[in-house]
């Protein structure tokens, strides 16, 4: 079974409301459907959402990228073939989502070909995982308004606070908030998305030091080397790792280098080759791991809770698995329900991935 041809189709699906952070926002999933043809019929499908203030890619430059530099190196060899279409990948520096959706739509085929789900491929721990929800920057009203409204619809008591503005005070009063309106049950932690300088941060960390929070993530520049060391070390909570440690090495720098103390995996920029490498890593050396999101689809969320669901170490903490609710619209013919706090892995062959032709016609850019 051969590799014949990749598709990378542009499409945008509006936001029901932005979601803003320290680092950017966004309005329109301007993703990037990928698909991966081979010469037995079998079709395996990812999804590439571009972070331009994260990574530098765009939509533009991913179709780029895949059309012109990846698939021609990839073609004619065998979905097996992972590590030679890694090596070939990996001449080009960087465009990491465009690298982890072609890597995971080779899983999907494989787990198709061998009639077998891919969570159960990677590790088959779990058929589900417990869902955390991200709340962006709004007045601290609306975000409480938003937790509560994801808590009594869908069951779920875990939120991830965006934080990161100035004067740090607003953040700091709308973790107040949304901890006396969801009290003491419910779980919270906080990403500054690099928004912060050490200090600020560390006033934060004290000023919150009553509200029980889980974990605290990115609160400064990783640039910032000596000022990021000196936060972690006098940091309460684990220290999340996320857009600061996006491959193995990295992973390795930022915790033998004391600027993180937990890890942030996200297949929308490791697939689950990577990915894998990075969990194991952080296993070994006794590193909590938390299954971010890249503000997924719907397409790119069956991909993480499928990786998350298949470890015991990365189904151990909620992963973020609900941004998908913001938006207005999405690609697949079953859409994805969350019921009582958790998301359940797609049975079947492969990834359970199904694109409703229509939709996809309809939110197409390049047609």
């Amino acid at each position: 079974m051969k590799i014949i041809k990749v598709e990378a189709i542009p499409f945008a699906i509006p936001y029901a409301k932005p979601l803003r952070f320290a680092s950017g926002e966004v309005h329109t999933a301007d993703h990037v459907l990928v698909r991966v043809h081979t010469d037995e019929g079998l079709v395996g499908t990812a999804e590439a959402p571009p972070r331009p203030y994260t990574y530098g890619e765009t939509q533009e430059s991913i179709v780029t990228v895949v059309d012109k530099l990846f698939t021609p190196q990839i073609l004619g060899l065998t979905p097996l073939e992972r590590e030679s279409v890694h090596e070939r990948l990996d001449r080009t520096v960087g465009n990491p989502t465009a690298k982890a959706a072609i890597d995971m739509a080779l899983w999907d085929i494989i787990g198709q070909a061998a009639g077998m789900p891919v969570s159960g491929l990677l590790g088959g721990y779990t058929d589900r995982m417990r869902v955390s929800h991200m709340v962006g920057f709004a007045p601290a009203e609306r975000m409480v308004a938003e937790a509560e409204r994801i808590r009594d619809t869908h069951g779920v008591t875990t939120f991830k606070v965006k934080v990161g503005r100035r004067p740090y005070t607003e953040d700091v009063a709308a973790c107040r908030a949304l901890r006396e309106a969801l009290g003491d049950d419910v779980e919270l932690y906080i990403d500054g998305n690099r928004g912060w300088t050490a200090p600020e941060s560390a006033r934060v960390l004290r000023e919150l030091a009553d509200l029980n929070l889980a974990f605290a993530e990115e609160l400064c520049p990783a640039d910032d080397v000596l000022g990021r060391r000196w936060l972690v070390e006098r940091c309460p909570v684990p220290f999340i790792a996320d857009e600061s440690a996006t491959r193995a090495g990295e992973v390795t720098r930022e915790l033998l280098g004391g600027s993180a103390t937990a890890i942030s995996v996200k297949t929308a920029r490791t697939g689950f080759t990577a990915s894998q490498r990075v969990l194991h890593e952080c296993e070994g050396l006794g590193v909590e791991v938390v299954m971010g999101n890249q503000i997924d689809g719907q397409v790119g969320t069956l991909c993480s809770v499928a990786f998350g669901a298949a470890h015991r170490h990365s189904a151990r903490y909620p992963g973020e698995l609900s941004n998908f609710l913001d938006m207005t619209d999405d690609l697949l013919t079953e859409p994805l329900t969350i019921e009582n706090g958790t998301l359940r892995v797609r049975e079947g062959a492969g990834l359970g991935i199904d694109i409703d032709p229509d939709k996809l016609a309809r939110y197409r850019q390049d047609a």
